[in-house]
């Protein structure tokens, strides 16, 4: 998947009702027949099956509700994003004139964002850019810019400063500074992140593929570290983190501070003083500095003297480093190398990304003096003000008014998705910020009189409440444990409604923070909320869980857009005077209108039906299976509820179920019509009959396939043409219809219409008598969807018993954590780790010293806030306890019987490993530990002392705003490879990435995905180069915003390895796959079936330069682990014996290899038979090893019959070529080759060139022309698909489909 299961697929329940069918002559996107899944109707449905409540639907409104991409995205739109770019010329003080490349669409602000980064104008700010003379607007498009064309000058004009530049400018001289240093990236601060790629490929790929080629084959050490050798026991953290070169800092200031005389008193800002600055420099300098308004000047203050004349000489400077550039050496000659080593960084590696990053381990860091991160934490960091100077942002009013933005076409739509996702992760920013000001007791309640669990909090125009049970408003749910699962509940609604994007319905900007044992929920205000009651504003659902209800002609029209793709059923229930009132969704969504006349939905936190298996019911039995299973069980709390995948999965297995039954009692029909049991098996009955002239039916025996698909087909007609309701079907095709609709629950009889009833079940909602028998209905619905769970979906998961331990441990931690105060927060972490993980039998908790413990404690304070409770009965936690505590959890939560009772039988027991359950713990609870390694299993010393916890992160769930034009663009171009067409396939993601960056900026895990599949189409294509450019940035972006170590992560090193490896970069691709390899075994252990597939890529590298005995290791260990998880009859395991073969016969051991080599043939021949072409080559093998054992043991016996007299002809050992080693390598990863000829490869690389100068010369062509068409066409409608050369196809590969 391309999408995290959590975060919601973008438009793909929304959007399918809307799309022009293929076989009507739609131009635009490509049918269903194209796309990667079944589309079923309600949101996923074929095609054909859409246009059955077409006209009676109320027209689609979610996102692309007016056209969908295909319709009206002709190459006009694209063209206004790919404007063909210019260049400037552009004239700065001091420098020589450069050129630099822009595009129309730009605006002015981004060439000021360029000069500020490049490495010879950085270090200014303040400044505007004039043409002929005139300034130039920051915020005016470059196209709407009069006479500014190629080869136009703008000339950078110093301007004078105000107190805001100032500050700006000081700021930005201080991030130059910083530019290298990781420090934020470990703080987690500002979206900055860590990648260690560079540390593995030494700087940039694309350069050292030129410049190494020659040098590759010179001697390479290839010898791993022992540490990730199979077998070895050793599991070191700090490689974890390599130290990089350039992390040692180049010092060019000692200290750079703002100054105890400010801010400049009335008669000196007078003389145009904004602020003082005090700087000590590398030789010890000790200077005072004004920033005025013509720029900085040294002036005569000192420590303890006031005196803001200037000094003589002033060096005054418009910029700080050109000040600071006269008056130290040091800080010129370091300044300048500093700034080259950073433009000489990988973008990748500088860009912030939209949402922080945290990591759980960090090396020991000098804490150095900042006067930025100094201001920043007594200003804006507390909410006194956001960046906008004296004025704090109105969320709610920015949320809503992105989505309000128009959405008629393409650049329309990226223009506001690219608005929704800046404000998200800006908002996402603001209210994690608060959460953690929260709970540390740094803003004031609004209701401080209430005791603390009840406290709520406004900061920044954001609202925050605690998940505890407030009011017992959860009481009938379970309380607070209810309280703390709703707000995720109520998130999941949040994402679900933002992406169906029902024009005229809002939902609030919702964050879940989970910091120091507390959930903190952070939403948007409503306008006019806080003023009026609860009971006055609701105007649709309830407020007291369907005791009274109300609704809402508005919300319920609303709210009808969104329930085919939610698949939610418009349903009636009784309030408390027995009247009857209709809903379109759980009785607990409450509807808002907001004093801007919004209409809000709110409580979101049942918009999926419950899950029966953990909600018994009195009277109400399950199915078999679920009884089978011992479900329905009691859970702690009543709201869980089925993930949306599920509900989506279970709406398709009913589809196809209908399918089926609709083509069995056609084939039925027809037999008992025909009376020929022939028929049957093709279920062609309809076409007979509808169309008389039909070609007789094939003769029984045909293949079953072809039969049932046709059969398939005859049904998605008669759906068709019974849901058009236009009176051509017959009545029996009609029953036929009626009949399937009936059996799988739908709720029309003449469509397949499957809807839930989110109020079945709820605890006090009640049903009128009229809908007895449609409850009946729904409650079955709801049991088979409970007994689908079961049946279908949980046997395809593994249970991960180190998960359930850590989930279990993060449990008791949560509570654990909330009777910890502030000063005893490190003891209290260290002593529950040491309990949870240490071998050592009994830790001692430190308290905090005495002398910072108040005296009066005896004294409650019932308003203290949430973060500061003060008892210790943390401290007397043993590690006993904590693990009969976790083994009670275990079976209480999730119904698993841990067999352990301590740490180490755990380890013993379920072959776990301690490091793996440190970061689980740490990534669930946000611990960040040091970077060193720990002595788990000493019984002489706990593993952990409080200096080893560095810091405590919040654990962030957000709404994640999608591209939904950019994901139909990707998903067309996985659907066009899976077929063979690479190139469309090619240019379809191409388009696609550029419109992710259009929405999601630089950095995005979607974006991550797309860099991924180009650099695999370039990498078939036989484009190295190009492919390695793309994986590169795929690698450093998955580092980036998923984590240095997270399994996506790892599988990127492997494809980077593979493409390094091809480019003949071996001891690159040999470090890249120890890091993968390090990386499994930290995070998995060597027990883990991908170990199997990084084995074998090691083992053919090393086979390739000739270490045999090391390449033996890594792939014997495959072929075990392969076994192990695939069974020893699997293919998989013959092709890992085929591997170990080639590698014995390369130490001419022919006894071993042809062993294995047999082996692998008689799994082939028994799987695939004799005749298949695996087999046949397998046969081939053996008969070659043969003849060179024989001619091997034809030779040692000619030694021994005459001694060293013998006449022996030279034994040729060949080494293995690169281009086997690499055309296996492509096998193990899924990539299968279809074998072109040289010319057929220059004909696909020359129409790919062609396509692209096509391109250009039609963006540059006059408008009026024919706009060139960059959506691709329905399959079969492709002029050239017929001609085009078979090409490379990975069909099983999941990279490939993302």
């Amino acid at each position: 998947m391309v999408i995290k299961t959590d975060e919601l697929p973008a438009a793909a329940p929304a959007d399918s009702a809307r799309e022009p069918s293929p076989q009507a002559g739609g131009k635009g996107r490509p049918g269903a027949a194209e796309l990667p899944s079944v589309m079923l109707l309600n949101g996923d449905c074929p095609e054909s099956l859409k246009k059955e409540e077409g006209p009676a639907e109320p027209p689609r409104e979610n996102g692309l509700d007016e056209t969908e991409p295909g319709e009206e995205t002709t190459g006009q739109e694209v063209i206004v994003i790919q404007d063909t770019g210019f260049s400037v010329k552009i004239l700065a003080p001091g420098i020589e004139p450069f050129s630099l490349q822009v595009s129309p669409q730009e605006m002015v602000q981004e060439i000021h964002q360029v000069l500020m980064d490049r490495e010879d104008t950085c270090h200014r700010t303040c400044f505007s850019l004039h043409l002929d003379g005139n300034m130039l607007d920051h915020f005016s498009e470059l196209r709407s810019v009069e006479g500014l064309q190629e080869g136009s000058v703008l000339r950078v004009v110093e301007e004078p400063y105000t107190v805001r530049e100032a500050r700006i400018h000081v700021r930005h001289v201080r991030d130059l500074l910083k530019s290298l240093d990781p420090s934020d990236a470990f703080n987690g601060v500002d979206c900055n992140s860590l990648s260690f790629l560079s540390v593995f490929t030494d700087g940039d790929l694309g350069d050292s593929g030129k410049r190494k080629k020659g040098l590759e084959m010179d001697p390479i050490d290839c010898t791993p570290p022992e540490y990730i050798l199979p077998g070895s026991r050793e599991r070191p953290l700090c490689p974890l983190q390599p130290q990089n070169r350039d992390w040692k800092p180049l010092q060019c200031l000692k200290v750079l501070t703002m100054s105890g005389w400010n801010p400049p008193p009335g008669n000196r800002r007078m003389h145009g003083d904004l602020m003082y600055l005090f700087v000590i420099t590398a030789e010890d300098r000790q200077v005072s500095i004004t920033a005025s308004t013509r720029g900085f000047y040294l002036n005569q203050s000192t420590a303890y003297h006031f005196n803001p004349k200037p000094a003589s000489p002033r060096f005054l400077s418009h910029s700080l480093v050109e000040l600071l550039n006269q008056i130290s050496p040091t800080f010129k000659k370091n300044f300048a190398a500093l700034q080259k080593k950073r433009v000489q960084r990988h973008p990748f590696e500088r860009i912030a990304t939209p949402f922080q990053v945290y990591s759980w381990t960090a090396p020991q860091a000098e804490h150095a003096m900042d006067c930025v991160r100094a201001e920043d934490a007594y200003t804006s960091r507390l909410g006194y003000e956001e960046h906008i100077p004296g004025q704090t942002r109105d969320w709610n009013e920015e949320l809503q008014t992105t989505r309000e933005l128009p959405r008629k076409n393409l650049p329309e739509r990226l223009l506001r998705e690219r608005a929704i996702f800046k404000v998200h992760s800006d908002f996402t920013a603001a209210a994690t910020r608060g959460a953690m000001a929260v709970i540390d007791g740094n803003v004031m309640a609004i209701n401080p009189s209430e005791e603390t669990k009840m406290q709520m909090f406004i900061w920044n125009n954001i609202f925050f409440s605690l998940g505890f049970d407030v009011r017992d408003h959860y009481k009938d749910f379970g309380g607070d444990v209810a309280a703390y699962v709703a707000p995720t509940n109520d998130l999941n609604g949040v994402r679900t409604y933002n992406a169906v994007d029902v024009e005229g319905l809002y939902t609030l900007g919702t964050v879940v923070v989970d910091y120091r044992g507390y959930r903190v929920t952070a939403q948007s205000i409503i306008p006019g909320i806080l003023e009026r009651d609860q009971e006055q504003s609701v105007i649709y659902g309830s407020i007291d869980f369907g005791k009274t209800v109300v609704s809402h002609p508005r919300y319920l029209e609303l709210l009808e857009r969104t329930s085919r793709p939610l698949k939610i059923l418009r349903h009636r229930v009784l309030n408390d005077r027995d009247e009857e009132v209709e809903l379109c969704s759980s009785v607990e969504c409450k509807g808002i209108i907001g004093n801007d006349g919004r209409h809000y939905i709110l409580d979101l936190l049942r918009t999926f039906p419950p899950d029966l298996n953990f909600l018994p019911v009195p009277g109400e039995a399950l199915p078999e299976e679920c009884a089978r299973a011992g479900f329905p069980r009691a859970h702690r709390h009543k709201l869980c509820c089925l993930r949306q995948e599920l509900v989506d999965a279970f709406v398709e297995h009913r589809y196809l179920l209908f399918m089926k039954l609709a083509a069995l009692q056609l084939m039925q029909q027809k037999a008992s019509k025909m009376e020929s049991p022939t028929s049957l098996e093709n279920g062609d009955g309809l076409s007979s009959e509808s169309k008389p002239d039909a070609p007789p039916a094939p003769e029984a025996g045909g293949e079953e396939e072809g039969s049932s698909a046709s059969g398939l087909a005859t049904v998605k007609e008669l759906a068709e043409t019974v849901a058009s309701d236009d009176g051509t079907a017959d009545p029996r095709g009609r029953e036929v219809i009626r009949n399937a609709c009936k059996a799988v629950g739908s709720i029309s009889s003449t469509a397949f219409d499957v809807r839930f009833n989110p109020d079945i079940f709820s605890p006090g909602v009640r049903f009128p008598e009229s809908c007895q028998e449609e409850v009946r209905d729904q409650k079955q619905l709801l049991k088979d969807a409970a007994a689908f769970l079961l049946s279908c979906q949980i046997p395809g998961l593994k249970i991960g018993i180190g998960e359930l331990i850590t989930r279990s441990a993060k449990h008791i931690f949560k509570t654990y954590l909330q009777g910890v105060e502030l000063s005893g927060l490190s003891a209290a972490i260290s002593h529950f780790l040491n309990c949870f993980l240490s071998s050592y039998p009994n830790p001692v908790a430190h308290l905090p010293a005495d002398e910072l413990i108040s005296k009066k404690r005896n004294r409650r304070r019932r308003n203290r806030p949430p973060g500061a409770a003060d008892n210790t009965a943390w401290a007397v936690m043993t590690p006993q306890e904590l693990w009969k505590n976790i083994c009670q959890e275990a079976k209480n939560y999730f119904d698993f019987s841990l067999e352990c009772e301590t740490v180490d039988q755990a380890v013993e027991t379920y072959g776990l490993q301690k490091i793996t359950l440190l970061r689980e713990i740490s990534l669930k609870t946000g611990i960040q530990i040091l970077l060193k390694e720990y002595s788990f299993d000493s019984r002489h010393k706990p593993a952990f002392t409080e200096e080893d916890v560095l810091n405590i992160f919040p654990v962030v769930k957000h709404v994640n705003p999608k591209a939904s034009d950019a994901f139909h663009f990707f998903q067309s171009g996985q659907a066009k490879v899976q077929q063979g067409f690479l190139k469309e396939g090619c240019e379809l993601i191409n388009e696609a990435l550029n419109l992710f960056n259009n929405v999601y900026g630089a950095m995005h895990v979607e974006i991550c995905a797309c860099l991924r599949l180009l650099a695999r189409l370039h990498y078939i294509m036989g484009d190295y180069a190009e492919a390695l450019s793309n994986q590169q940035k795929a690698v450093l972006m998955s580092e980036r915003v998923m984590g240095i170590e997270h399994p996506n992560t790892i599988q990127e090193y492997m494809h980077l390895a593979l493409y390094c490896f091809a480019s003949s970069q071996l001891s690159t691709a040999l470090s890249l796959l120890y890091r993968a390899r390090y990386l499994t075994l930290l995070v998995f252990g060597e027990d883990h079936p991908e170990m199997a597939l990084l084995d074998n890529n090691i083992g053919l590298v090393l086979h390739g330069v000739m270490e045999y005995d090391l390449s033996l290791r890594f792939l014997e260990n495959a072929l075990a682990v392969s076994t192990k998880y695939h069974g020893p009859k699997s293919l998989k395991v013959a092709l890992s014996h085929h591997l170990v073969a080639r590698v014995y016969e390369s130490k001419a051991e022919f006894r071993s290899a042809l062993q294995h080599e047999k082996e692998g043939y008689t799994i082939y021949k028994t799987q695939l038979g004799e005749d298949h072409e695996k087999t046949k080559e397998s046969s081939e093998y053996l008969k070659c090893l043969t003849q060179q054992a024989v001619a091997l043991q034809r030779t040692m016996n000619e030694i021994y019959r005459n001694g060293s007299s013998a006449n022996i002809p030279p034994l040729k050992f060949t080494a293995p070529s690169m281009a086997s080693v690499l055309e296996q390598l492509n096998v193990i990863n899924g990539i299968l080759f279809i074998p072109l000829s040289q010319k057929d490869l220059e004909n696909l690389k020359a129409e790919v060139a062609r396509r692209q100068q096509l391109q250009e010369a039609s963006r540059n062509r006059d408008k009026a022309e024919e706009p060139m068409a960059t959506e691709p066409e329905p399959v079969g409608a492709s002029e050239d698909a017929a001609t085009q050369p078979p090409a490379a196809k990975d069909p099983s590969s999941p990279s490939l489909q993302g």
